[in-house]
């Protein structure tokens, strides 16, 4: 499953171009500072436009380019699930949550701000993105607006990252077994990667085989990511993954390295990849930048 140096070059460039992109397009779609309410407008952009690699905005832009999907709608979209996810994160931090004083190298919003602007700013990237993606200019047929906003409101909700998170908070200390790590996952990391993957079909209303064959591969992509990233807390330094390392342990949680060990979640990951790219093969060449992504991810260092 090695990836060539010149895949991965190319691989590494396609993601730091729409990394700039989905930049650009936030910088346009974030509300300014300006009036009393300046200050949640000012920690938004400080939380959206701080860093971060962009991979679930990559992920909708790669899955719209197999169906001829304008790049302008994608990046809205893609603006979109960042916007979600950046939420997540904000929250994620909080004192109440995970805990986390640092994010992307730099102070958490609560910290730079203070934790009622963290939670104001969350919950306006949040509904940020269902404004964008409602925007006639994402898509010109309702039917596929409305999808978009059904399939992102599943994989934030409940029954999907916020369930995921629920599950997370509530099993620190406690033993969680294989299949209960794979549920928390699928739904806290998963359930996000999942709508950036199918994203791309919706916009480009694509065949039932096509979102089938793109929820398998993220179904897979997700897994291996959250092993990578189990991995990362595990074994690197904070200075580099840019968050603070070693809190899983700390906080006795159950993960993919700690029922598994180090070298069984990292082959874990490899055979997760391996699976994801076959998934692709409907898509003949033009998947080929996607096929890299599950060879990013086992691959990275932050």
């Amino acid at each position: 499953m090695a990836s060539s140096p010149a895949k991965a070059g190319a691989f590494e460039t396609a993601l730091s171009a729409c990394a700039a992109d989905v930049k650009e397009m936030l910088e346009r779609l974030l509300p300014r500072p300006d009036g009393p309410e300046g200050r949640i407008a000012e920690a938004m952009r400080y939380a959206a436009l701080g860093g971060g690699k962009r991979f679930r905005p990559f992920l909708v832009c790669q899955s719209a380019s197999l169906f001829g999907v304008s790049k302008d709608a994608a990046l809205r979209v893609a603006a979109a699930a960042e916007c979600v996810h950046i939420y997540s994160l904000v929250h994620d931090d909080l004192p109440c949550m995970d805990d986390d004083d640092m994010r992307h190298g730099v102070p958490s919003v609560h910290r730079e701000y203070d934790e009622a602007t963290a939670i104001l700013a969350g919950d306006a990237l949040l509904t940020l993105a269902f404004e964008i993606i409602g925007d006639p200019e994402t898509h010109e047929r309702a039917r596929v607006r409305i999808e978009l906003v059904r399939r992102l409101a599943a994989a934030a909700g409940a029954h999907g990252m916020v369930g995921g998170q629920m599950i997370d908070l509530s099993s620190e200390g406690k033993t969680l077994d294989m299949v209960g790590v794979t549920r928390l996952q699928q739904l806290k990391t998963g359930a996000l990667i999942a709508f950036s993957c199918e994203a791309g079909a919706v916009l480009g209303r694509a065949s039932p085989d096509a979102i089938h064959a793109l929820h398998a591969f993220a179904h897979d992509l997700g897994l291996a990511y959250q092993i990578a990233d189990d991995l990362l807390d595990a074994e690197g330094d904070t200075g580099t993954i840019g968050k603070t390392a070693g809190k899983d342990a700390a906080a006795g949680k159950a993960t993919f390295v700690s029922i598994l060990g180090v070298e069984r979640a990292r082959d874990q990951a490899r055979m997760l990849a391996d699976q994801a790219i076959q998934h692709l093969d409907l898509f003949d060449e033009r998947a080929d930048l996607l096929r890299e992504a599950p060879r990013f991810v086992i691959t990275r260092r932050n």
